[in-house]
């Protein structure tokens, strides 16, 4: 792939990214203001008044302004949830990744290179892009009659780490995301909840009889944030683990296949 298509690509990432937050907040404003503020929710009908009782739309929208915000968190990270499981889906290609492998040993085992350039072509996977790759050195290799047996197995070895490298970038991309919120959500609910603390004591400072409205309201919006801010930062932490060490796993597999098509032409060479 060439530089400027590279850039074109990650351009499109970027644009990919920004815009999925976008509509993330977009959609959020909108379930914040009209459906969790519409005024069935609340006493009286009045959204400045109590929440009906056991009514947790009206609950979640005392949390204030912080909350949109929270749930753009959210939502971006079950949108790119989303996209990483279907990517990481397509990465491994068709059938299981062990048989594929077992399949391939086989063929090279019997020598039939071609055979096992077209089980990768029906594959279609990451592990069969990265197989293809050194496979179709291989061939050329074994034709090679100049190159020392040592400068062939390094260079079976290059091609492999050349495929692989451009094959990882697919796997982690937008990894970055799911650390990001998990850091981020936790701080903003924290500045809900400071906000929310001291709408509480300035409800309690007030000469007189405290401000009871005022009072729980500021409760509800430090816990209502709270709430949030742990639950985007807890998703995010499991969905980070989670595709990581699918990502890892697989990794682990395209270097576990790479050694043993390396190794098996070490043997064919050896042979000769």
């Amino acid at each position: 792939m060439s530089k400027q298509g590279s850039s074109f690509k990650d351009t499109l990432q970027n644009i990919f990214a920004v815009s999925v937050i976008l509509i993330a907040f977009v959609i959020s404003y909108f379930l914040f203001t009209k459906v969790m503020g519409s005024p069935v929710n609340f006493e009286g009908g009045n959204p400045e008044g109590h929440a009906l009782e056991g009514n947790y739309l009206g609950i979640i929208y005392k949390g204030g302004f912080i909350v949109p915000i929270l749930m753009t968190c959210v939502l971006t990270l079950i949108i790119f949830a989303f996209e990483r499981a279907i990517t990481l889906s397509r990465a491994k290609g068709k059938g299981k990744i062990n048989v594929f492998v077992r399949n391939l040993q086989n063929l090279l085992a019997n020598d039939k290179i071609e055979e096992a350039i077209d089980a990768c072509d029906k594959q279609k996977g990451s592990l069969a892009n990265v197989m293809k790759a050194g496979l179709s050195r291989y061939r050329d290799l074994q034709k090679d009659k100049e190159l020392e047996k040592d400068q062939k197995i390094l260079s079976i070895q290059k091609s492999f780490e050349e495929a692989t490298a451009l094959e990882l970038p697919m796997l982690s991309k937008n990894m970055v995301i799911f650390s990001t919120l998990a850091s981020v959500s936790v701080l903003i609910g924290l500045i809900g909840t400071v906000l929310g603390m001291i709408r509480a004591f300035a409800a309690l400072a007030q000469s007189g009889a405290p401000d009871a409205l005022a009072l729980s309201q500021g409760i509800s919006e430090a816990l209502v944030n709270t709430a949030f801010g742990i639950t985007g930062s807890t998703l995010s932490i499991l969905a980070f683990n989670y595709f990581t060490s699918n990502i890892d796993a697989y990794t682990f597999k395209i270097d576990e296949a790479g050694f043993s098509l390396t190794q098996n032409f070490a043997a064919s060479l050896k042979e000769k």
